[in-house]
C-alpha cells in the first residue's frame, strides 16, 4: 500500500478512483477549489494547486507521495508539479510509478494515415507541443530516479454525462462536414482500466489509449439520435462552422489519423469494454 498523489482531479481521475481506489493507502488529490470537490474516496484528501501556489499541504503530500497520476495541463511553464515541485519530488526521493495522462494530438497532422506509439509526432502549435514537453519530462524524470513512467496518450473523451446523447438532449450536438476527417475515441471506463492497468503492470513507456474504429464525426450523432428516437441536426459544413468555433476547436480539425492502439491491449493488457462509439452510446443510453 502507498501514498498516490492526483494533480488535477478531473473527470479521468475521479473515474479511476472509482474503481482502483483501494490500491492506495491514501490518496491526495489537487484541485483549483477544493470546495467543489463533492463526493471523494474514504481515503482521498484535497488541496488547492493553481499551478503556481506551494501550499504546506501540497509539500506534505510531494514529500510522502509514491505514485503521480498527472492530468493537469501544462502552461508555458511546462509541467505544472515539475515546474513548482520538482526539485522536491527528487529530494524526497520516493516516487517509483508515475502515470501521464497526454493526448493523440501529440501526433500532429498525419492526413488520414494510422499511427502508433513509434509514428512521429508533428507538433506544431503551443497547446500540443506543450502536451509532447511535458511527456519528455515526465519521461526524463523517469531516467532520472528510476520511476517507472507511463505515458497515456488519450483519444476524445466521452462517457456519462459528457457525450453526444448529453449534447443532443442539452441541444448543443453539431455534424460539422469536414470530408476525410476521421476522430479516435476513448469511454472514460476505459481510461479507467488503463490507469489501473498501468499502476498494476509497471511496464512503463508511452501507450495510446484509443477506441478500435476512427470515424468521422458526426457518426456518433448520428447513433446517438437513433437511441433517442430524434432526428440528427442537419451536418454543418466545417468552412462555416469554423467562423464559430474557438482557436482550439479549429486546430483540432486541423490534424486527421488513425490511432491503433495494439500495445494497450498487449503491454497493459487492456480489453475495451467499449471497443467502438457504438458500445459505449448503447451503454450511457441503457443507464440514463
Amino acid at each position: 500500500m502507498a501514498h498516490l498523489l492526483i494533480v488535477g482531479f478531473g473527470y479521468s481521475a475521479r473515474h479511476y478512483c472509482a474503481i482502483d481506489a483501494a490500491r492506495w493507502s491514501h490518496i491526495t488529490a489537487t484541485l483549483r477549489d477544493p470546495a467543489r470537490a463533492g463526493i471523494m474516496p474514504d481515503n482521498c484528501a484535497v488541496v488547492p494547486f493553481d499551478g503556481r501556489t506551494v501550499t504546506a499541504e501540497l509539500e506534505a503530500a510531494v514529500a510522502g507521495a509514491d505514485a503521480l497520476l498527472l492530468s493537469a495541463p501544462p502552461d508555458e511553464a511546462g509541467d505544472p508539479l515539475l515546474a513548482c515541485c520538482g526539485e522536491a519530488l527528487l529530494k524526497a526521493g520516493r516516487v517509483r510509478d508515475v502515470v501521464y495522462l497526454s493526448t493523440l494530438g501529440v501526433y500532429g497532422n498525419h492526413d488520414g494515415a494510422w499511427v502508433d506509439e513509434t509514428s512521429e509526432c508533428r507538433v506544431k502549435d503551443g497547446r500540443t507541443r506543450r502536451r509532447y514537453e511535458a511527456e519528455q519530462a515526465w519521461l526524463d524524470f523517469g531516467q532520472r530516479t528510476g520511476a517507472t513512467v507511463s505515458v497515456l496518450r488519450l483519444a476524445g473523451i466521452y462517457g456519462p454525462g459528457r457525450s453526444a446523447i448529453d449534447n443532443l438532449r442539452a441541444g448543443t450536438a453539431r455534424i460539422i462536414d469536414k470530408p476525410g476527417q476521421v476522430f479516435n475515441r476513448i469511454h472514460v471506463a476505459d481510461i479507467a482500466q488503463a490507469i489501473e492497468a498501468a499502476f498494476a503492470r509497471r511496464a512503463g513507456g508511452i501507450f495510446n489509449v484509443c477506441d478500435d474504429e476512427p470515424t468521422p464525426p458526426g457518426d456518433p450523432i448520428v447513433h446517438a439520435a437513433k437511441l433517442l428516437g430524434v432526428e440528427p441536426p442537419p451536418a454543418i459544413p466545417f468552412e462555416i462552422a469554423r467562423q464559430s468555433m474557438s482557436p482550439m476547436a479549429v486546430s483540432f480539425y486541423a490534424d486527421c489519423r488513425r490511432a491503433r492502439n495494439g500495445k494497450l491491449k498487449s503491454r497493459l493488457g487492456v480489453t475495451l469494454r467499449y471497443p467502438t462509439y457504438r458500445e459505449g452510446l448503447d451503454a450511457i443510453a441503457r443507464s440514463s
